[in-house]
Parts: structure tokens; sequence; C-alpha cells
């Protein structure tokens, strides 16, 4: 530190903050929200907190400065993290008749309260999933209306939530559903549903999963007079997640069939309700096979990846795919597994 100008001290000890912050981010999936609910939102600002450590990493190490070490120590201690955030896939997918193909996506009510300004949203999103085809689809934030149906399968589970509402969430299928099923997550609108899919030589459960929502906009995070109160929302919302999950992973305990979870996490790869659910014996699709950071939602400041498709061993995902598709405030994701 002798030899460096106060302006580098500066930012070294900038460099330090971002450095001690990723490293507690690191230990945030190992404790349940309900302890320190406010501390999870770090687990949201993991990706950026990666590229900035990274960027010091490439600063000091340009300058050929042995300051580069820091950032280069905390991110080796997290690699985990890395490729959470960052997916390289070098083989290339090969079809087979024995694949499966399920489309996650939350279709933000088919655009009801017109966040896009189009009428057409309802029928583009049809003609998305007739053009990409899965053999599965499970739908977040559906929307019972006149204007658009899911015709193109031939088996569906559509399950509302709450009094005389019309919205909730759904599971199509090109094989038949033999049995179907809702979690009914208390005091909330958001749930959880599956359904058991018969395929020719086998039967699957899935489990379509909308996490409670941290109702965060963009444009709220920048305003100080909300803060405080939107800490205390967000954190309320991660510990709400922890019990939803908890629910759905005593329900997998007693489930018959190898399970595939769709689902709307409204939280990241680096949280306590993700490494719950790998801990069960679930591989994250997109870790598996998919490419980039696989952003999913329509976030300014992070690439937010927080709808996920899970498949339990030893069922094998071939392919992963994300689509930047903007009709919706999410993104749609597809995976391919082979049983």
């Amino acid at each position: 530190m002798k030899k460096l100008s106060w302006i580098d001290k500066i930012i070294f000890l900038v460099n330090s903050l971002f450095a001690f912050a990723l490293l507690l981010a690191y230990i945030l999936p190992f404790v349940p929200p309900s302890f320190f609910p406010f501390l999870s939102l770090l687990s949201l600002g993991v990706p950026f907190l990666i590229i900035v450590n990274f960027l010091f990493l490439v600063f000091w190490a340009i300058r050929l400065k042995r300051q580069a070490l820091l950032s280069l120590i905390v991110l080796l201690i997290g690699l985990h993290h890395v490729f959470s955030l960052f997916s390289f896939s070098s083989e290339t997918p090969k079809s087979s008749a024995k694949e499966i193909s399920i489309m996650s996506y939350n279709v933000h009510l088919f655009n009801k309260y017109r966040w896009i300004e189009k009428d057409s949203i309802p029928q583009q999103i049809k003609d998305f999933v007739k053009q990409e085809a899965p053999d599965i689809l499970c739908v977040q934030d559906y929307f019972k209306t006149d204007s658009i149906s899911f015709d193109l399968f031939p088996y569906s589970y559509v399950q509302t939530k709450g009094k005389n509402t019309t919205s909730g969430q759904a599971i199509f299928s090109n094989f038949p559903i033999i049995n179907k099923g809702s979690l009914d997550f208390p005091n909330t609108f958001n749930n959880a549903i599956f359904a058991d899919i018969a395929l020719e030589n086998d039967t699957i459960r899935v489990f379509n999963v909308h996490l409670e929502s941290l109702k965060i906009i963009p444009e709220e995070v920048l305003e100080k007079e909300v803060s405080e109160k939107l800490i205390h929302r967000v954190g309320q919302a991660f510990v709400m997640q922890q019990k939803q999950t908890e629910r759905l992973l005593k329900t997998i305990e007693n489930t018959p069939y190898k399970s595939v979870i769709c689902a709307d996490m409204n939280n990241s790869a680096f949280s306590y309700v993700y490494r719950k659910i790998e801990n069960r014996g679930f591989k994250d699709a997109f870790k598996e096979a998919g490419n980039g950071f696989g952003k999913t939602y329509d976030f300014d400041f992070i690439p937010l990846r927080i709808d996920m498709i899970f498949v339990e061993n030893p069922i094998r995902v071939t392919d992963f795919k994300n689509y930047e598709v903007q009709l919706s405030d999410h993104y749609p994701v597809m995976a391919r597994f082979e049983l």
C-alpha cells in the first residue's frame, strides 16, 4: 500500500468493500432468511458483485499490481457461484426420440394491464409457444382470458388462486396427465402445482412453482424515501420463500416419481432456497447445458436469472435454451432431457 498513490488507495479501499460484500454473499445460501431477512437482499446482487470484482481484478492485473490478488482469491473461493452466473456448454445438442422438452414461462398475465403497449401480446405468446413446440409447458402468472387458448396441447391443468380470481398457474402437456394437485401456499396469491405425466415408458411429476414475489420496481430502487420499506418488504418475501420451499420439498419426499421443477424462483442461484433444492438431488438445467449469463428477468442493473428448470437425478439434461423474447417482464426458458 505504501507504493500506491492516494487515488489508488481509495480505489483499493472500494475494492476491499466489494470483495467483503461478495464473501458475505457466499455465506447467505447457508443461512435461513428467517434469521437475517434484510441480508438476503445480497443474494440478488451477487451477479453485480462478481462482475465488479472481476473488473477490479483486470484493473490491477493490467497494472501488474499485487492488489489484484484480493479479487482473484475472492472469485476463486466462490468459483461455484461464478459458474452459476455464467455457463458455457461446449457440446452440440443431439436430438433423440427419447427426449422430452419442457418450457417454463411467466407470461405476466398475458399483458392484462398493458405493461407493453400492444394488443397482440397474448397471440404473440401463443405463436411463440407453437413455434418452439415444447412437449410440456409450465406457465406462471397465467390469466384466464378469451383472447388466448393453449389448445395446442391435448392435456392441461389450470389452477387459480384465491376467491373469484382468474389468475394462477397452468401446466399443458402433449402427454396424458394422470394425476394433479396444488400445494396451496398460505397467505399469498403465489403457489405451486403439480401434474403426474404419463410418458411412453415412464411417469414423471412436473412441478410448476411460483415463489413469493419481491415486487421490486427498478425505478423504485433508486428512490431513497422508499428504500427502508423496500428492504423490509423484500426481507419478508424471502422468509415466505423459505417456508414455501420447505413445503415443496416435503411434497417431493412423498412423490412416487422422478420430478422436474419449473420455477419462477423470484430469487437467484445464490440464494438459500436454491441451495435447498440443489441439496435435495436436483440439477439446474442451465448449469448442465446452458450458455451465457442466462438472464431471465428484465432488470436494468443486473443479469438476473430467476426462472429455472430443475431435474431430479438420474434425469439427464441434453439441451437448455434462453429466449430473449420481450413479451413479458420474464424471458422463457426451455430444457430437453432424457430419463
